[in-house]
């Protein structure tokens, strides 16, 4: 079976349920989907962060929140399309700098990586967390893309770990102690394969790669394509 993504995890019900009616919403006061201010605004929008959010609160982790529903609402609206990438062409797309004109793209989609091929300390200070994929969509007025990765996905945890970046996609981005971008940061990750990010410029940029497969992608099945 296909491995589940972070949509079917957290809005199964609500995507039948409450997302026809946000549509719905938006469209008679004739909003852009994509510009999250005016879709944080709505009343439906906001009941649903509420019924998601934890009783103890998340503090500033609202805004992640808010950012996951505004992702799973587009992705939703956008048919659910899962780009399905193999180890190898993760492989090349990590090791390659091009890639990321977005030419015919779909309007949003999750980038499905292989299971923990990449990491990230998310929290500084806490052991790194795998990298489960990536919701991306464009930003109005040619903003660039907002990408949200989706870190730490496990059966016997509850939720996951979700980091946003946004903007134009990153231009001559290195790193500070002159590694290679996603250059593993793990010991002995080189001899495994695995890759890292170390910050949210690479993140960014990863979500930029992927949209150009986005774009090229074949299908696999209903509603997931592999690249």
């Amino acid at each position: 079976m296909p491995r589940p993504t972070p949509f079917d995890l957290v809005f199964g019900q609500p995507a039948q349920d409450v997302f026809p009616k946000i549509r719905l919403a938006l469209d008679q006061a004739k909003h852009d989907p994509h510009d999250r201010d005016r879709f944080l605004m709505l009343r439906e929008v906001v009941t649903l962060v509420r019924e998601l959010r934890p009783e103890e609160g998340l503090g500033e982790g609202i805004d992640q929140l808010a950012a996951l529903v505004h992702h799973a609402y587009l992705y939703w609206q956008a048919d659910a399309p899962v780009i399905e990438l193999t180890p190898e062409r993760l492989t090349t797309l990590l090791r390659t700098s091009n890639g990321g004109d977005r030419v015919e793209a779909p309007s949003a989609y999750y980038a499905q990586l292989p299971q923990h091929r990449i990491w990230a300390e998310v929290i500084p200070g806490h052991p790194p967390e795998p990298l489960d994929g990536c919701f991306v969509h464009p930003v109005p007025d040619g903003g660039g893309l907002r990408v949200l990765g989706v870190f730490g996905i496990h059966p016997e945890r509850e939720g996951f770990t979700v980091v946003e970046a946004i903007g134009p996609r990153p231009v001559a981005l290195v790193r500070a102690d002159g590694t290679e971008l996603f250059a593993p940061m793990l010991t002995g990750g080189q001899a495994a394969g695995l890759f890292s990010i170390t910050g949210a410029e690479e993140l960014l940029d990863l979500g930029w790669r992927t949209s150009a497969l986005a774009a090229a992608a074949v299908p696999a099945e209903a509603g997931r394509w592999r690249a």
